[in-house]
């Protein structure tokens, strides 16, 4: 669906932040709540934060994906803002949550996100060629889909991204612990878990759909280049999660790089380290910025 920039409040607000104001006044960093989608009547929006010195040249963007089991979290809290002060657009992007609507919809709506870039990025002044995600948890297991699941040949306007930050995100949700019976959790336990919410039934129930929503599952030549970072101590998603998708970008000859956060768990300040601040932003550097 093709989403125009008619709100009025979005326009003002824009304006603002394109056009230098006069005096000691700084140029706005972010905008808050554009609506980019609607698709059943549901307004999808997102923040857009943007460096104070833009400069001339277009910029490269990172859309934030949140994470919360694909039932919980928002756009609010966005780990990737501090990429705006290194010269980069960040779009924090909302998506249907599971009481909303099932998969694909979660894809689907990551990917109208990056659309809505590539179809404003001449007023926003960004570089519809260089678009990269970033996401932690259920939002890592999005935008990894986001830089291996097949894109859809009858999109008129690419939603692919050339570079994937993936935290600790759920890349096979066939073996993912809380999706199996054992371990002390019963079928009725599988059965009301996050990834059986998300499918609309149980992995045992409908392998092909649970393959279709894993990025192992999907990896090939020309998938995005990926930075994956997991914490050793993670009790959510275990981290052969991670080592097993990144094995599996080598073997296929996609440039992927893998961190192993010592003494991390499932997130948490060791990933907002300096050291890791640096990883990343190299990473976005190598695939995003002009040489």
């Amino acid at each position: 669906m093709r989403v125009f920039l008619s709100p009025k409040s979005f326009v003002h607000c824009l304006v603002l932040a394109l056009i230098p104001l006069s005096g000691a006044m700084a140029v706005p960093e972010v905008i808050k709540d554009i609506e980019f989608t609607r698709p059943n009547g549901h307004s999808l929006k997102l923040d857009l934060y943007l460096p104070e010195d833009r400069g001339d040249a277009p910029l490269p963007t990172v859309l934030w994906v949140h994470g919360g089991g694909w039932k919980n979290g928002s756009k609010k809290n966005c780990k990737a803002a501090w990429l705006a002060e290194e010269g980069y657009a960040v779009a924090s992007i909302s998506y249907r949550l599971t009481d909303v609507a099932m998969w694909p919809a979660q894809i689907d709506d990551c990917r109208e996100a990056v659309r809505w870039v590539r179809r404003n990025a001449g007023v926003l002044g960004l570089d519809t060629n260089r678009i990269g995600s970033w996401g932690g948890s259920a939002g890592g297991h999005l935008v990894a889909l986001m830089g291996t699941l097949p894109y859809s040949e009858s999109e008129s306007v690419s939603s692919r991204v050339s570079a994937v930050c993936d935290w600790y995100g759920p890349t096979e949700l066939l073996t993912m612990p809380p999706n199996n019976v054992g371990d002390g959790r019963t079928i009725a336990d599988v059965a009301n878990s996050n990834g059986a919410k998300l499918l609309g039934c149980t992995v045992r129930e409908c392998p092909k759909l649970a393959k279709q929503a894993s990025a192992y599952d999907n990896v090939s030549k020309d998938d995005s280049a990926f930075l994956i970072m997991h914490g050793d101590e993670d009790p959510g998603v275990p981290i052969q999660q991670s080592i097993q998708f990144h094995d599996r970008l080598q073997e296929a000859k996609v440039p992927s790089q893998f961190k192993v956060v010592e003494g991390a768990g499932h997130g948490g300040k060791q990933f907002d380290t300096p050291e890791s601040r640096a990883l990343i932003l190299n990473f976005f550097d190598r695939y995003l910025k002009r040489s």
